[in-house]
């Protein structure tokens, strides 16, 4: 894979995708990491004397219209704060104040252009040759096939790899490659379908599976526990038994139920004692749970157990990022929700590495040669 400290960029104009795709309430950012984990680069250019034009996408917005909704304008705001750096917002790729104004400029939003998602090869061709360079510093976006993670890292004159996503790889190589057991995989979330390779490529590697969230339930269901009115894929109960056959997935015994996600209150009850109107929202942390974490020497986080953001669900992430926190495991946590369980818990440091990335987390864990790494040589 080319990478960015391998060239001399000296005095170049430099275009860059970077993933600030950040949660956004009210016109201000309420979780700053992806900004703040793609600081190092855009230092780097600076301290090069370079122009940089940086792209990226926000949200979900309708293609091909503006909507203030999904401005990057909080974005540029933040990002000057952050970098004490004057920041040009830049409102068409057609615009002549490009690498003309200040020497860092931010592009609206990727998603407000025609061809983005389609991996248009017009567009790929006018983002990767605006500059003399392209840089691809967007891990949480590799998995995706667009025309500014794809398109335009091929048709650039020059691309390479910016310094997050050349962390991104070593970390997560690090962690499939150099595990060193026990080696304990925490997966959680609504659905077995959205991780289902992730967990049965983890059967041959892991020595210990712990499932939460609705995933839980269902692996709970197909060993005949009556989970209530839980959250749970009925057309996975055969999968789940199979995956469950393996002897390495590790269920909780105790379960935090309520009638509604709304509820101000929730009750503790074992996990044969669910029944009825019952609905799982949390797990306890079993102390085989903790003690399997404790002696672990890798461990892979993806996904918080239960609903964390609600008070009465919180308990049980909360004690798992606690564990993990005081292990002396190597840590790898990855996932937008699982960051931010971390960054309310825990401080981040406690982690040995927080992937900044989703679907491209999953998927690189799950063995797959990511479109974007493949067309930057790696």
């Amino acid at each position: 894979m080319r990478l960015l400290k391998d060239q001399d960029l000296s005095n170049k104009n430099v275009v860059v995708r970077l993933d600030l795709n950040v949660p956004i309430q009210d016109k201000q950012i309420i979780d700053s990491t992806r900004i703040i984990s793609s600081v190092p680069t855009i230092k780097y250019l600076i301290d090069k004397n370079c122009k940089v034009l940086l792209t990226s996408h926000l949200g979900r917005p309708e293609e091909g219209k503006f909507d203030q909704d999904f401005s990057m304008s909080p974005v540029a705001k933040k990002l000057s704060e952050i970098l004490n750096h004057e920041i040009d917002l830049i409102d068409s790729l057609d615009s002549n104040d490009i690498f003309n104004t200040t020497q860092i400029q931010l592009l609206e939003n990727l998603r407000f252009l025609i061809g983005e998602k389609d991996n248009n090869e017009k567009l790929g061709n006018q983002l990767a040759n605006k500059g003399d360079v392209y840089i691809f510093d967007a891990f949480g976006t590799a998995h995706r096939k667009q025309a500014s993670t794809h398109s335009a890292i091929q048709q650039a004159k020059f691309s390479c790899a910016g310094l997050l996503l050349e962390k991104e790889i070593n970390s997560l190589d690090k962690a499939l490659t150099s595990i060193e057991n026990p080696f304990t995989a925490v997966i959680a979330g609504s659905k077995i379908s959205t991780k289902l390779e992730l967990i049965a490529h983890l059967n041959s590697k892991a020595d210990f599976i712990v499932v939460g969230g609705g995933i839980a339930n269902t692996f709970l269901k197909s060993q005949g526990f009556d989970v209530g009115e839980s959250l749970v894929e009925n057309d996975m109960i055969e999968i789940a038994k199979e995956l469950f056959n393996s002897g390495k997935i590790i269920l909780p015994n105790k379960v935090v139920v309520a009638d509604s996600i709304d509820s101000n209150s929730s009750t503790t009850k074992n996990i044969d004692s669910v029944s009825g109107s019952d609905k799982i929202f949390d797990i306890n942390l079993t102390s085989n749970m903790s003690e399997i974490l404790k002696n672990s020497k890798t461990i892979l986080w993806n996904g918080p157990i239960g609903v964390f953001e609600k008070e009465p669900f919180q308990k049980g992430t909360h004690q798992l990022a606690k564990t993990i926190a005081g292990s002396e495991a190597f840590s790898l946590a990855g996932g937008g929700e699982t960051i931010a369980a971390i960054n309310k818990f825990i401080n981040k440091d406690e982690v040995s590495y927080c992937s900044t990335g989703g679907g491209a987390f999953l998927e690189y864990m799950e063995g797959k040669l990511l479109p974007s790494i493949e067309a930057l040589g790696g």
